[in-house]
């Protein structure tokens, strides 16, 4: 059969990467879907840039529209990120009747609704397994291996900077922002690594599992997130000694009366498996009725691993070429027109139990007024620890573990706390989840 022909929009480390699985795999590739995979042609800042000799072949261009306009590309591969200029390039691609693959997260999330109703009109698919946990098949696992199932809840540690910063805060006592700047001399983390620690780039891969979890629109400004720039190494000290790890975790849950969607740090009992996926590595916890927990784990970044996925997406999109739109798997896992309103709930009404660290004065009485303000809000004591002065000031750190509340009480009770002239400086919340099976 004719070959399949390929342009990459940005052609990096995760473009490469993905290049160089289809050159050095093409045989095993060819046998699976009964064609042979060429990469054409890829749009680069400099043409003059040195390659793999593996990929001295691929044609370099510093014109982006000549990809998704070269009437010889059957299918355009997006790993430039950003919105600009890849929705316009994507979705011109899609008028020319290209099939696109998108290991664009962000793109996804804020603007996946409008590339995917392009997608539908004119007879193309559009994958974006990359998009989530690099080279973990997570998407494909929840769309197709799970789709007898009624998802319930998914838990995901899904930015690999996060979670290579609270590691070493736990094992080697280190403050938060000693290990950021390791992770910048290591690549774990950009220059500017807001978007990783601050949890906007979990919140976009949160947005997308959500959607194909439960079969609701993508919604990122319906996501509550908090980053782990607040964290401490006594947390992560005093989450241990209680049996606790500290992860920076995305949440969808399905309540039965709407869908909670947060990303914040969360501690975790240290007996799960999710609790202890360490370093940069990746890991998502899938809760359903029929099959019960699953976990899905391994590399969340990385040229072949997030190429490994951009070339399974290929791959798929060529054996269903063929087949008409409504035979295909849906997109978003549930059909079109099944799509359903989630009914987001607002942070207020999210439950969970919490970790509390509390700067105390060591005077009678202090206690008996802490617990007064929580039973004012029906909040309950599951542990409580009174661990010694931190320094000459007489503070004494108190930890509480609750029993699950809502946010909105929680709130309360911390403002609360916090106008006590016993207590000083703010409270520190974490949030905290079982994550066992229903």
């Amino acid at each position: 059969m004719k070959p399949v022909k390929i342009g990459f929009l940005g052609f990096g480390t995760v473009g490469q990467g993905a290049a160089t699985v289809i050159k050095r795999n093409a045989a095993e590739i060819s046998r699976r879907i009964g064609r042979d995979i060429i990469v054409k042609s890829a749009s680069v800042r400099n043409v003059n840039r040195e390659l793999d000799p593996l990929l001295a072949e691929v044609e370099l261009t510093t014109d982006s529209e000549s990809i998704v306009n070269d009437p010889e590309i059957d299918v355009v591969v997006e790993v430039m990120g950003g919105d600009e200029p890849a929705r316009t390039l994507l979705t011109t691609a899609i008028a020319n009747g290209k099939h696109v693959v998108t290991a664009n997260k962000a793109l996804v999330a804020c603007h996946g609704a409008e590339i995917f109703d392009a997608a539908r009109e004119h007879g193309v698919s559009v994958a974006f397994e990359a998009a989530v946990a690099g080279g973990i098949p997570v998407i494909k696992s929840i769309r197709e291996g799970l789709a007898g199932n009624r998802i319930q809840w998914v838990a995901g540690i899904i930015n690999g900077t996060c979670n290579y910063i609270l590691t070493e805060m736990l094992e080697k006592g280190r403050e938060f922002e000693d290990v950021l700047e390791d992770a910048k001399a290591l690549g774990y983390a950009e220059a500017d690594p807001t978007f990783d620690v601050e949890g906007i780039d979990a919140a976009h891969k949160l947005t997308i599992l959500a959607s194909i979890a439960f079969g609701v629109p993508l919604q990122f400004e319906a996501v509550y997130i908090e980053g782990i720039s607040s964290i401490s190494r006594e947390d992560t000290a005093y989450a241990r000694e209680l049996g606790y790890r500290i992860k920076h975790l995305g949440l969808a849950i399905d309540t039965g009366n709407g869908i909670e969607l947060r990303v914040h740090p969360t501690l975790i009992p240290e007996r799960r498996l999710i609790a202890n996926v360490n370093g940069v590595m990746n890991a998502v916890l899938v809760q359903a009725d029929a099959v019960g927990p699953t976990l899905y784990y391994g590399a969340g970044a990385g040229a072949e691993p997030t190429g490994s996925s951009v070339v399974a997406d290929i791959m798929d999109v060529v054996r269903v070429a063929s087949a008409s739109v409504e035979n295909r798997v849906p997109t978003l896992a549930f059909q079109h027109d099944a799509l359903v309103d989630s009914h987001p709930l607002k942070p207020e009404e999210f439950q969970t139990s919490y970790y509390l660290r509390i700067l105390a004065e060591d005077k009678p009485g202090v206690m008996a007024d802490i617990s007064r303000v929580l039973a004012d809000e029906a909040i309950s004591i599951e542990a409580i620890v009174q661990k010694e002065p931190v320094d000459n000031s007489g503070k004494l750190p108190i930890v509480l573990l609750t029993k699950k509340i809502t946010e909105g009480s929680m709130n309360n009770a911390i403002t609360k706390l916090e106008s006590l002239s016993v207590i000083a400086g703010k409270v520190t919340r974490i949030r905290m989840e079982s994550l066992g099976g229903n």
